[in-house]
């Protein structure tokens, strides 16, 4: 019976040792948060000065980091852009016109323009990150009606308050994996 009690116990020693090597460990979380297109990311967040962070978690979000879905709404590629939002967005600089709706097939146009988008977003929503998630789910016009009304704050505390079970999801998701992220490749 001892022996037992004894093997036991340095199982359990050994699970503690292991858990206590692996819980700070930056390998077991790139695993298990892993960022693809980690170039185009760079590049196209750092063009308008957004988080690379969060565009890797959105993308996490939206598409799972495959380039090719299409939603049934219509939004394309990794960031799952709807075309209107992107043709809106070429027209607003000279390194963005030249592009066309075929062109979000390509991840670092598709990064490049989603980035622009958010950029927007961050700047209209002074850096709330909750309400620049819920307009990039939902539409700017959804979120600042919300506000206005009184229906939600805008405040992260209070995102059960927003009207749309979708965008309730996805800003949760997005959030808990722009904390991820932030935890795992923050120190690099």
């Amino acid at each position: 019976m001892s022996f037992f009690r004894t093997k036991r116990f340095w199982a359990i020693v050994l699970a503690a040792l292991l858990l206590t090597l692996f819980y700070r460990s930056t390998w077991l979380g790139k695993l298990m948060y892993p960022i693809h297109y980690r170039d185009e990311i760079e590049a196209g967040a750092g063009r308008y000065a957004v988080d690379p962070l969060l565009i890797a978690a959105i993308i996490r979000v939206e598409s799972n980091y495959k380039p090719e879905p299409r939603s049934r709404k219509g939004a394309v590629g990794l960031m799952q852009l709807m075309p209107d939002t992107a043709e809106w967005i070429f027209g607003m600089e000279d390194g963005l016109r030249n592009l066309t709706l075929d062109d979000l097939d390509d991840p670092a146009v598709n990064i490049k323009v989603g980035s622009k988008y958010v950029d927007l977003l961050v700047k209209q929503f002074e850096h709330n990150l909750a309400e620049v998630l819920a307009a990039y789910n939902a539409g700017q016009g959804n979120v600042v009606k919300w506000r206005q009304t009184g229906v939600w704050d805008g405040k992260p505390e209070h995102i059960a308050d927003i009207p749309f079970a979708e965008t309730r999801k996805y800003v949760d998701r997005v959030l808990y994996y722009y904390d991820k992220y932030v935890q795992v490749y923050s120190e690099q």
